[in-house]
């Protein structure tokens, strides 16, 4: 048992790190202009990271950021809501 806590602890952690990480790179689109939502969304798509600007480092960020969870995450996030 004291297992499976552990487990859910780190996909909490790992979570929480791509939140953050998701939201430095939707200010650095909204800071420059862009409009958050399409970019991040034709990133998903096409896993293209020019949809991503470099302002604030954010293309660094998406670059590090694994497709699969994200998707993951916002659906989850999405049918919890």
């Amino acid at each position: 048992m004291h297992e499976q806590t552990m487990t859910f602890k780190i996909r909490d952690e790992k979570e929480n790190e791509l939140r953050k990480n998701l939201m430095i790179i939707y200010e650095a689109l909204k800071e420059k202009g862009y409009n958050p939502i399409n970019q991040i969304v034709g990133y998903i798509l096409s896993e293209d990271p020019t949809y991503i600007t470099t302002y604030n480092n954010a293309r660094s960020v998406v670059r590090r950021i694994d497709r699969d969870e994200l998707l993951h995450v916002l659906v989850k996030s999405y049918i919890n809501m």
